[in-house]
């Protein structure tokens, strides 16, 4: 499981003991992994400061876990064509240990292996200004620029600035997306009504011609024989042996037939009566250009700025969705074969994005607050729950399964319930009051209690 649970317990011999008991238990049931979660002593200051901190510390709990998950469904959408990878890059930094602080480690090691950063958050200084470090950082002035490539990130840690970026990115990236969508849905559907710059070629047509023009006629798979029988005398003027089928769907076949520009109206009456629909297409090279090239750009901007596998368009190539092609071009060793892909289409190369790249890095920042924060939150907790001096030990149960969360909190209210005998007795009769706690009983337990859940994509 992804989930953890942090708790704390006065550090006399009694609680120990206690722990000890609950640790015992714990193991032999396969309840859940559980392992020491080291907290400096900080300066404490007066209890009445500690409430105060205590409220701001949810807050930015809050707040920071908030925007991890934002960021963490950001990856997934960025990468909707590699959603099997998405947990690869949700990392964490690997940590204060000078071997492993150039490392990108997993969620759960990061969190199960925690240690505090002194040198960002020097556990010298009183606790309130600790706090306030946090806050600015979380809250504080907008980061510096980014850098002329548009690809930096800013100061790190800055998380009310990630926030802002956050949006900013994100609704850029959508506005390329939803355009690129809006190209793609022209190359989809029947032939009707799709696109077809990406089916006909200037040789399909008579151009230039002062007497002479090309239609495109859809004509039923049924009637494909009626049509080759019937097409020359649907009217006078056309041109004998002039049709050709260039493409063809599930319904019918696309077919090209040349004629008389006088005869245009009275060949499309006559093609009507026979079920024969004449699609309004006119040959214009430079418009079909355009599209293919806007075609080519955003899918470019896609997935060479923003996702994990940069692609390398071949140079005036039409790229579409990468799917399997449903219109079977005819007769054309340049257009794609049927069932190829884009991805046949195109050279593959590895590398990230900078709005990818932008999220992991800053996904990372956040993270590592919120777990500070989390820390913090213990401390002040079991200080105003156990009193001074400050002596307390911290523990990171992980659940070994969703089924064993009911026995778990059944074993640890039992063992700790003489902690708070009203907090123990409320968690079974759910009538009784705890006075002065404004928080619902069921988030109030003898021991201090904090939630971390890292599953983050849910």
């Amino acid at each position: 499981m992804s989930e953890f649970w942090l708790i704390s317990a006065p550090g006399d011999k009694e609680n120990l003991q206690a722990l000890e008991r609950m640790n015992s238990v714990t193991s032999k049931s396969n309840l859940s992994h559980n392992t020491k979660f080291a907290i400096p002593d900080f300066k404490v200051g007066t209890l009445d400061s500690l409430v105060g901190l205590s409220d701001e510390l949810g807050k930015l709990d809050t707040f920071a876990e908030s925007l991890i998950k934002r960021m963490a469904q950001s990856v997934v959408e960025v990468m909707e064509d590699s959603k099997g990878k998405v947990q690869e890059n949700l990392l964490a930094n690997g940590g204060l240990k000078e071997k492993m602080k150039c490392l990108k480690i997993d969620l759960t090691s990061f969190v199960t292996h925690f240690e505090w950063d002194m040198a960002k958050y020097p556990a010298k200084q009183p606790l309130v200004n600790v706090v306030d470090t946090l806050a600015k950082e979380l809250r504080g002035p907008a980061a510096q620029a980014w850098g002329s490539q548009g690809d930096g990130w800013g100061c790190p840690g800055q998380l009310a600035q990630i926030e802002t970026d956050l949006k900013s990115r994100t609704a850029a990236y959508s506005v390329l997306k939803a355009n690129l969508e809006n190209l793609e849905k022209k190359s989809t559907g029947n032939l009707f009504t799709r696109t077809l710059s990406d089916i006909v070629s200037k040789e399909d047509f008579v151009l230039d011609s002062e007497y002479l023009i090309t239609l495109l006629v859809i004509v039923p798979k049924s009637s494909y024989v009626q049509w080759q029988k019937t097409y020359e005398s649907l009217s006078d003027m056309v041109v004998p042996r002039s049709t050709k089928l260039i493409a063809e769907d599930n319904e019918g076949g696309l077919f090209t037939v040349t004629l008389f520009r006088k005869v245009i109206e009275d060949f499309k009456v006559k093609a009507k009566e026979n079920k024969f629909i004449v699609r309004e297409f006119y040959y214009d090279e430079k418009e079909i250009k355009r599209e293919r090239e806007e075609m080519t750009r955003l899918l470019s901007d896609k997935k060479q700025q923003y996702q994990t596998s940069c692609v390398a368009l071949k140079k005036g190539s039409a790229t579409y969705r990468d799917h399997k092609v449903k219109v079977t071009p005819l007769g054309n060793p340049a257009r794609p074969a049927a069932g190829q892909t884009d991805r046949d289409r195109e050279s593959e190369g590895e590398g990230e994005g900078p709005l990818l790249r932008w999220l992991k890095v800053n996904f990372s920042e956040a993270f590592i607050a919120w777990i500070h924060i989390k820390a913090l939150r213990v401390f002040v907790e079991s200080v105003l729950r156990y009193g001074l001096p400050v002596n307390f030990q911290a523990v990171l149960l992980q659940p070994h399964k969703k089924s064993a969360t009911k026995r778990l909190r059944e074993v640890l209210n039992s063992v700790f319930r003489h902690l708070d005998e009203v907090a123990a007795a409320s968690i079974l009769d759910a009538s009784v009051e705890i006075p002065g706690l404004q928080l619902s009983n069921q988030d109030y337990f003898p021991y201090v209690y904090f939630h971390i859940d890292l599953s983050l994509l849910d």
